[in-house]
């Protein structure tokens, strides 16, 4: 199967209730893990990659065509994820994606509006689906650092003129999540404004909606990581539940990226720990793929709802 544009998963998506995940990649043990957790599962999937595209191009693309051939009976998007400038979703445009994200949150509105607007009409010219971003999550992740100063939530009454003005596909929205691992303290009931969510529904009517920085890190994967040797502090991520009833109205992408990471670098120091004679990196990657197809497994069942909608 072709690769196929977010605009037409999210098409089903918001039809049918459920959210489709956006998984970033840097390897290809994670490439496996996700995708044949999505083919199991019979879920559509977006294979996502931050800026680094630039540096490692050839090798992500031959990453997707890998998982294109081997998982031909599910749907898959490639999507550029923060996009910071016109000419980086230019370069991925160009190179065959099916989906940019341009991140101008931290821009004033009108040139926010500018420009998604360029980066939507050479989007569209060549087929390709774009996400943009109104309100600014806080946290580090990748290429992305907003201090707790600079976040703000999504304003609903900015949403109608933005998406009016930019032709934009969906739409990124603060709600309540944060980037990165280490983020919500332990002991805090971290808590999405579906206030602010209904809103923008009402305000843009049909628009699939966006959630990133919804990771986060389980108590019992902390303590394992910790027990062999790591200093990890817990962190608490958005419950399940609250992503699923987002799922269930119009948000039709949700981003994981921490988790993954986190999920697979406990099972390496478990491994390491116990067989520290092995040096093969094939076997104590292993452990680290199948701990993130098992993550991922739980997203499209408990999180996503996107399990059999392939």
């Amino acid at each position: 199967m072709a690769l196929v544009t977010t605009k037409e998963l999210f098409h089903k998506a918001y039809a049918g209730g459920y959210a489709v995940g956006a998984f970033n990649f840097n390897n290809m043990e994670t490439v496996q893990a996700i995708t044949e957790a999505c083919r199991e599962e019979r879920s559509p999937v977006i294979l996502q990659v931050s800026q680094d595209v630039l540096e490692n191009h050839t090798y992500y693309k031959k990453l997707v065509e890998a998982a294109l051939q081997e998982c031909a009976d599910i749907p898959i998007a490639w999507h550029l994820d923060h996009g910071s400038s016109f000419e980086m979703c230019k370069f991925c445009i160009d190179r065959g994606y099916s989906s940019v994200m341009i991140d101008g949150s931290s821009l004033p509105f009108a040139q926010n509006v500018a420009l998604t607007r360029a980066v939507v009409e050479y989007a569209h010219d060549r087929g390709v689906a774009v996400e943009a971003e109104l309100g600014a999550l806080a946290g580090v992740e990748d290429d992305v650092d907003v201090s707790a100063e600079a976040a703000r939530y999504t304003d609903p009454d900015e949403v109608a003129e933005f998406v009016r003005r930019t032709g934009c596909d969906s739409l990124a929205i603060a709600i309540g999540t944060s980037h990165g691992a280490y983020k919500f303290k332990p002991g805090t009931l971290p808590r999405l404004r579906f206030d602010i969510l209904q809103a923008v529904m009402r305000a843009a009517p049909g628009l699939p909606l966006v959630l990133h920085g919804a990771s986060g890190v389980p108590k019992e994967t902390v303590d394992r990581i910790n027990s062999y040797g790591g200093e990890m502090p817990g962190a608490v991520g958005i419950p399940d539940d609250q992503l699923r009833r987002a799922a269930s109205l119009a948000v039709c992408k949700i981003n994981v990226a921490s988790d993954l990471r986190i999920t697979a670098t406990a099972a390496l120091r478990e491994h390491m720990a116990l067989h520290p004679e092995k040096f093969d990196p094939r076997e104590y990657l292993k452990p680290a793929r199948g701990s993130m197809k098992e993550l991922v497994r739980h997203k499209l069942r408990h999180v996503l709802g996107s399990a059999g909608k392939a």
